[in-house]
């Protein structure tokens, strides 16, 4: 599948959350630690998607729609389906204040079809960017 394919289900998934009947649950409750990720440029490639290079790219990303993810410490990436009880996720404005932020969330994981998924119930830890990028990869593409 191409990286649009795929984008494309991931935007069809954050949007519709009746998958999860289907969706094999990890179980229980998990804490997730890993960098707030813009998912689009992430997946596609486009520009190099991770810390203080992306921080304005993925404010943008996530203010038009692009559903926001996370990248676990593990290397696991996971689609926010809803945080902190709110399932607009796409949209919500507390995960516009937390792109590139590392941070431990608390919640729910499901798992389809090989895609990672987060129900966030809550933020425990903000670390701040702490992935500085921008020497290495210049700011993309909104920076001076």
């Amino acid at each position: 599948m191409k990286p649009y394919g795929v984008v494309a289900a991931l935007l069809a998934a954050s949007v519709w959350v009746a998958p999860l009947s289907g969706a094999h649950a990890a179980g229980g409750s998990v804490r997730v630690a890993g960098e707030i990720i813009d998912s689009w440029c992430y997946l596609t490639e486009i520009m190099y998607p991770l810390g203080t290079a992306h921080h304005q790219c993925a404010v943008w990303c996530a203010a038009g729609g692009v559903p926001v993810g996370i990248l676990s410490d593990d290397g696991t990436p996971y689609i926010l389906l809803s945080f902190q009880g709110n399932a607009q996720s796409v949209t919500d404005p507390a995960l516009l204040d937390l792109q590139t932020h590392h941070v431990v969330l608390e919640g729910q994981t499901f798992e389809r079809d090989g895609m990672h998924y987060l129900v966030a119930d809550r933020l425990v830890e903000d670390h701040g960017i702490i992935n500085m990028t921008h020497e290495d990869y210049g700011i993309q593409p909104f920076g001076e």
